[in-house]
């Protein structure tokens, strides 16, 4: 082997090692499975979205680490602190969902009515999002992911989403996330008849 042919092969084993080193520094360290529950008023347009997100074992011991329980068991008042610091955490990225009407993007309020429980092994946040202003439902789409994928987000198996309330002729898809599909979607259509 030539001098340079020796230069060419160190060359192409650095290029090979870095492109394994940057693929590897893009990797989940907090798994949450989710459910979605689409929430509709009575006049049957889409008010907000209640999110229940279980954080799998070893985030779920690591977030209550070091707490007690009076009764044994966490409470939620006792987990008021945790929730509320998640919820802060979260509203800086936009608690990972985009709501789309075609391709417009729609207002999300604050967060409320949030709160944690921990069934001793997982620990699940459950908040509401409002849709402001509240969208008739003709077709509207719900994206949730994180775009840095440090949280690795995942439809749960059984009921992933459900219709609150809603009026007759909706009907609720999923498309989970995927190598090719960043973001896991959910879509609501209406046909009107409501």
């Amino acid at each position: 082997m030539t001098a340079g042919m020796g230069v060419v092969c160190r060359l192409l084993v650095a290029c090979i090692l870095l492109l394994f080193i940057a693929g590897a520094s893009a990797h989940p360290h907090v798994w949450v499975t989710m459910k979605c529950k689409i929430i509709f008023d009575d006049s049957g347009s889409v008010t907000g979205l209640l999110h229940s997100w279980s954080f799998d074992e070893m985030a779920s011991a690591f977030a209550t680490m070091g707490m007690t329980s009076r009764n044994g068991a966490l409470t939620r008042e006792e987990l008021a602190a945790s929730a509320r610091e998640q919820i802060v955490s979260l509203s800086k990225d936009d608690f990972f969902t985009t709501v789309l009407v075609g391709n417009a993007r729609q207002q999300l309020g604050a967060a409320s009515d949030y709160w944690l429980e921990f069934d001793g092994k997982l620990l699940t946040l459950h908040y509401l999002l409002p849709v402001t202003p509240a969208l008739p439902p003709v077709a509207l789409t719900v994206e949730i992911y994180d775009p840095s994928y440090f949280v690795d987000m995942r439809f749960a198996d059984e009921s992933p989403v459900e219709l609150i309330h809603a009026p007759n002729g909706c009907a609720p898809s999923i498309a989970r996330q995927t190598w090719t599909q960043m973001a896991n979607k959910i879509f609501v259509t209406c046909d009107g008849r409501g």
